[in-house]
């Protein structure tokens, strides 16, 4: 147990704060800003600073680091400001607080083994916080460069690798002796990326989609006098006339865009169909069983043929703590009234059973994942490999600034480990397609209503990612642990 005490004791108020600090700075890598030279810099004076008392200080890098990537986490609270208000002040606190845990935990055990352990500790946690409690692999370190070649190397061995890769330049960095190698990984792996983006992709297959955002705003979204409106505004990009593409083959609404219960309205299929002029029409929507003891709801996706027919459904799985369920809810809903933001049924929704791919017949078979889904690369890895993937989102509840970016990058990050066309649709945006390598090809403005038709990419063979999942960043991690500890025997020798 001596091993698991605290090596330090508080190293005091200034070299805190100035790690928090740094832990700020380093999070400018992430959207909007995507400065992740800043965050190299920052980690590399971290990790000067931690050996003083790793355990305290790694908290304080963390905390400093989740909050500045973060900070979108207050806007949901404010969507019902007479309800959940109140929470706000104490929600990116909270959440800073209790992530950076992991990180006290990864560094300051790692310390133990100096800085390759540090880096290779804080790796190991990051991987933990994207599976423990159903897992928020949210800002990651390794994000700091979706919009650079280096997120190619994603394809290989994963965000976490990514994230390894990241703490080890920013660990070499610290050494003089050191920084000439640094350069030569960070260089290695940059060319590699450009080599990979110049290489062909498949051709188009051939399929045109249109993308519909409604722009309904979160806070109007299930207002009932707007609900016409926004049903109006999907019906008419659907039924807009063809582009220069031609006739789309399948129109895209984004997540619980249908404002009804198709159980109460069960000529909405048809009537939506029709104005698709006979093509496939894929929604979100809320899907709803009642029985006389119970109701249940579902946030799903629905795919109807031409007359409303439906031939494919998919109910989302991996639900979002206290957006889409509220963990021991009976409880919560009955003594305080609290029911998770997003759930428009009863006090939440339920779990879908997992994963699933939709055979679309001549569109291909693709992977459905409702909005938060996406920020899960385990959850990629089917038995049956999809051609596209398919994100309906509603970003609209992370506010404008940060948040639905950030969960654009992470979508696109899947294409590039799955090595699969990406086609995003969100009620306010960010809505686009992206080829495989996870480059935007298409793309409305955020925030407006629109239409968008667009030709579905090529899908590339599976990518060793895709193919093996974190096995290649496990192996890594082991070498890095192995050569911490060499290391260190070698100091004490």
């Amino acid at each position: 147990m001596r091993f698991l005490r605290l090596p330090h004791s508080f190293p005091g108020w200034r070299p805190f704060g100035a790690t928090l600090a740094l832990g700020a700075v380093a999070g400018l890598g992430l959207a909007p800003f995507h400065l992740w030279p800043l965050t190299l810099a920052a980690l590399a004076l971290a990790f000067r600073l931690l050996p003083k008392s790793p355990f305290w200080l790694g908290w304080a890098l963390g905390i400093g680091w989740f909050a500045s990537t973060l900070n979108w986490i207050v806007q949901p609270f404010l969507v019902e400001p007479e309800t959940y208000g109140w929470m706000a002040p104490f929600a990116l606190v909270l959440m800073a607080s209790g992530l950076a845990l992991f990180w006290s935990a990864g560094l300051g055990l790692g310390a133990r083994l100096g800085l390759p352990g540090m880096v290779a500790g804080l790796s190991a946690t990051e991987l933990a916080r994207g599976h423990v409690l159903t897992g928020f692999p949210w800002a990651l370190p390794g994000h700091v460069w979706i919009d650079t070649p280096l997120a190619q190397v994603s394809a290989l061995v994963g965000p976490f690798g990514l994230t390894l890769l990241v703490l080890a330049i920013a660990g070499l960095a610290t050494h003089p002796r050191g920084r000439f190698l640094a350069l030569a990984v960070l260089a290695a792996a940059w060319s590699w990326g450009q080599w990979t983006l110049s290489q062909p992709l498949p051709p188009d297959r051939p399929v045109t989609l249109r993308l519909v955002q409604p722009a309904a705003a979160q806070s109007l979204k299930w207002d009932p006098d707007q609900a016409a409106i926004f049903f109006d505004r999907l019906m008419a990009a659907t039924a807009a006339p063809p582009g220069p593409l031609g006739k789309p083959d399948l129109v895209i609404w984004p997540e619980t865009a249908l404002p009804y219960m198709v159980e109460n309205a069960p000529d909405l299929p048809r009537q939506i169909t029709e104005a698709a002029g006979g093509a496939m029409v894929a929604t979100g929507l809320q899907r709803v069983e009642r029985t006389a003891e119970t109701l249940r709801g579902w946030n799903s996706l629905a795919v109807w043929a031409p007359g409303g027919q439906l031939i494919a459904a998919y109910d989302k799985h991996h639900l979002v703590p206290f957006g889409e369920y509220i963990p021991f809810g009976d409880l919560a809903y009955d003594l305080f009234g609290l029911r998770a933001f997003a759930a428009q049924v009863g006090a939440a929704y339920s779990a879908g059973p997992g994963p699933q791919v939709l055979d679309l017949g001549r569109l291909g078979r693709v992977l459905p994942l409702i909005c938060y889904e996406a920020v899960f690369p385990q959850d990629l890895r089917t038995e049956t490999r999809p051609d596209w993937l398919l994100q309906i989102t509603n970003d609209g509840w992370f506010g404008t600034f940060s948040g639905p970016f950030q969960h654009e990058d992470q979508a696109r990050l899947r294409a590039i480990e799955q090595g699969l066309p990406l086609v995003r649709v969100g009620n306010t945006g960010v809505t686009l397609v992206s080829d495989a390598r996870g480059r935007v090809v298409a793309s409305l403005p955020f925030g407006p209503e629109g239409h968008l038709d667009a030709s579905l990419p090529g899908s590339l063979p599976a990518p060793p990612y895709a193919r093996w999942g974190e096995a290649p960043f496990l192996l890594l991690l082991a070498g890095s642990v192995l050569f911490a500890i060499l290391a260190k025997r070698r100091r004490m020798a």
